[in-house]
């Protein structure tokens, strides 16, 4: 069975992400989302840092969500679609 999961990315950093540490995130991320699971990415954080965790994730989640409370949940992509 997957696992839903909620990762905030304002987590991996104190004050400001830092490009230079970006390995470092997505090492984070990956141990945390595990394999074949339901991810959700929230929280305050700048856009590249998104879209390099997303990309880390894929081929790794089974269903990838962004949600934020003005837009709430967005689907950003799901293997078991088809």
């Amino acid at each position: 069975m997957n696992k839903k999961i909620v990762i905030d990315l304002k987590s991996l950093y104190t004050t400001t992400a830092k490009i230079k540490e970006l390995p470092d995130y997505i090492e984070i991320v990956l141990k945390e989302a595990g394999e074949g699971n339901i991810i959700t990415l929230t929280g305050q954080a700048p856009i590249w840092l998104y879209l390099k965790i997303s990309h880390a994730l894929h081929g790794k989640a089974k269903k990838l969500y962004y949600s934020s409370p003005a837009t709430g949940d967005i689907l950003i992509f799901d293997h078991n679609a088809f």
